[in-house]
């Protein structure tokens, strides 16, 4: 289910950086000062995190648990 949230975070993400800037989809306007690129900045962060959680290695589900006591 995790992988299925990052596939569609990249997708979404991705068409909302390409999408020019006057663009049908903008949640912040860019024309405003200091916070007109922050959705943009939301979706990079969010491509990356998803592209992070797409590429990462699986956890061991079977860890080999070290006995100090032999």
């Amino acid at each position: 289910m995790k992988k299925v949230g990052a596939f569609l975070g990249v997708a979404v993400s991705i068409v909302y950086i390409l999408n020019p800037t006057v663009g049908i989809v903008e949640f912040i306007p860019d024309n405003m000062p200091f916070f007109g690129n922050l959705d943009e900045a939301g979706a990079t962060a969010i491509l990356i995190w998803s592209l992070k959680t797409l590429f990462e290695k699986p956890e061991n589900p079977n860890p080999k648990i070290l006995d100090d006591n032999k």
